[in-house]
């Protein structure tokens, strides 16, 4: 019998030695996604596809966990929560990644800086290297690009002209500082706030005035509150979807490509998709009382005119100097030549 025992124990050893005992299973590293995109929109879908993708990746899949709704604060909180590492990714505007690069500012916070989508992609595509290695180095990795077409205003009251903005009180993203200062030396009246009080505050009339993308004002009700829509396609609003570096090195290289391959796919979806659903918005809004306000070319050459005055302040305080004058210049090439695109 102790013979017996003394080759089991042998046997298990050489086993061991040999690696013929299974490994245990390695735990899935789990991300959680904080968004203002909301429950049931095409970007929350697009993320769970993802999501559901990533949990069959290589070396123990990824569990992503994705919170819609603004459910984790607004996007400086999203950026606070991922440096403390309560959330590790984020699907977020502009607002959000200008906390970690003000530079990424230069693709939004310049009002009608693009006349079109051909423009902007022309600008964009060159500038998201930059922007990227910008992220990288203050500790994110840009999983995907997105945009939601183009921010528009939506008031309780009719506006125009620049004339009739100026006699509103605009929402504009709490902590947002720079931007209030600005607006302020134009002659308006910003009201900082978060996404969560845009309803409440339309409501008591602390604001009147709300710029956000159709797709969220129809997700939201914005147009409820505020039935008029100024047909002037104000700026894209842009957004990235970022993971911290420590939490995805903790991922192995076979299972970054594949999550990196899928995120691709969930971006390209997004950006198929949220334009469309941004025209569709309209028309969902018009149905039930949106009243849209065209602008004619006279108007619209008021509006070039006011925004542009702006710049020189956006330039060096929104948006870094670099930033903007590359963006300038990348606008006027496309301009000169745009077949190039």
């Amino acid at each position: 019998m102790k013979k017996l025992t003394l080759g089991i124990c042998g046997l298990a050893v050489l086993a061991m030695g040999f690696g013929f005992v299974s490994a245990a299973p390695v735990p899935a590293v789990r991300i959680n996604l904080g968004t203002l995109a909301p429950r049931g929109s095409v970007y929350h879908h697009s993320l769970q596809s993802m999501a559901e993708a990533w949990r069959s990746a290589p070396d123990g899949g990824v569990k992503l966990a994705i919170y819609p709704d603004g459910t984790q604060g607004g996007e400086a909180d999203m950026v606070k929560l991922m440096r403390v590492g309560s959330l590790q990714a984020g699907l977020l505007t502009a607002v959000g990644l200008s906390e970690i690069e003000p530079g990424v500012a230069g693709l939004q916070y310049a009002p009608m800086l693009f006349r079109d989508f051909d423009e902007f992609e022309y600008v964009s595509d060159r500038l998201r290297p930059t922007l990227e290695n910008k992220l990288a180095a203050k500790g994110f990795v840009v999983l995907f690009w997105v945009d939601a077409g183009w921010v528009r205003y939506f008031s309780k009251q009719p506006i125009l002209t620049p004339e009739d903005l100026k006699r509103s009180k605009i929402f504009v993203w709490a902590g947002d500082i720079e931007q209030v200062k600005i607006m302020k030396h134009a002659g308006l009246t910003p009201v900082a706030l978060e996404t969560s009080d845009i309803l409440p505050g339309l409501q008591s009339g602390l604001i009147d005035t709300v710029t956000v993308p159709p797709i969220f004002a129809l997700a939201g009700q914005v147009d409820v509150r505020a039935p008029h829509m100024l047909d002037l396609n104000w700026a894209p609003l842009i957004g990235a979807c970022v993971v911290k570096q420590d939490a995805w090195a903790k991922i192995p290289p076979a299972g970054q490509a594949v999550l990196l391959a899928e995120a691709a796919k969930c971006g390209k979806e997004i950006r198929a998709s949220s334009r469309k659903e941004s025209e569709n918005a309209i028309h969902a809004m018009k149905k039930r009382g949106l009243k849209v306000h065209e602008v004619t070319p006279e108007v619209l050459e008021q509006w070039r005119a006011s925004t542009e005055k702006t710049y020189p302040e956006i330039r060096g305080g929104l948006v870094p100097a670099d930033v903007f004058d590359e963006v300038q210049t990348l606008i006027k090439e496309y301009r000169a030549h745009p077949a190039k695109k």
